[in-house]
């Protein structure tokens, strides 16, 4: 799936994003509340690719939203996303990359990003939430419940604070959880990433200008 973006840019608009994210899920169907807003930020008008040799998190939980944002040209618009959690994470070979289309004079510009490259020191994260729409691997998940109300999911770190009280996900919506999930070959493209902490070993970001990706 290619990076998505809309409208035409300029220099001053290339920004990018400093920090990685890796999702697991399996591929299910996601009830969105109606208006639901799932990051606690406007997110930019770039998605953004995130590939990984392996990740393995505790404490698994996702349910569904929708991330509120602008397009490159500025407008407000909706993402319907599956916000994808894990109390603890770690993920070795990670690369993620972002693409800022139609810049003057070098055209289609990449920051690409390379981390936990030695499989004995891997990115290390906790409180990690994912905003997600596409995602590849092949997952195995240890003691999953499939359909919980996302309020009453107990195994992950739990809906982003001030979701609820905000209305920026349904609490009786659909969600899945589980005790573990470990994940190979992992390939997505998402919206939106927060931590409580991200440690990030072997950290290598250069810029491109052929408009490379991670896949």
């Amino acid at each position: 799936m290619e990076s998505q973006v809309r409208g035409g840019t300029r220099w001053k608009r290339f920004a990018v994003v400093m920090v990685p994210s890796v999702a697991a899920t399996a591929c299910i169907g996601v009830a969105l509340a109606q208006g639901a807003l799932a990051a606690s930020f406007s997110v930019s008008g770039q998605q953004f690719k995130v590939s990984a040799d392996s990740l393995e998190g505790d404490g698994f939980q996702q349910y569904g939203a929708v991330d509120s944002g602008y397009t490159l040209a500025g407008e407000k618009t909706l993402h319907p996303v599956a916000v994808s959690a894990f109390n603890t994470a770690e993920i070795t070979n990670l690369c993620q990359s972002v693409v800022t289309p139609n810049v003057p004079i070098f055209g289609n510009v990449s920051l690409i990003l390379h981390a936990g490259t030695d499989t004995k020191k891997p990115v290390e994260a906790t409180k990690l939430y994912i905003d997600l729409d596409d995602l590849t691997a092949d997952a195995t998940f240890t003691n999953i419940n499939i359909g919980v109300a996302a309020k009453d999911s107990t195994k992950g770190p739990g809906i982003k604070s001030g979701e609820v009280a905000n209305k920026q996900t349904n609490p009786y919506g659909f969600a899945q959880e589980a005790d573990h999930a470990s994940l190979t070959g992992v390939k997505q493209t998402a919206w939106a990433t927060t931590a409580g902490t991200f440690k990030l070993s072997n950290l290598h970001m250069s810029i491109s200008t052929k408009g490379a990706e991670c896949y």
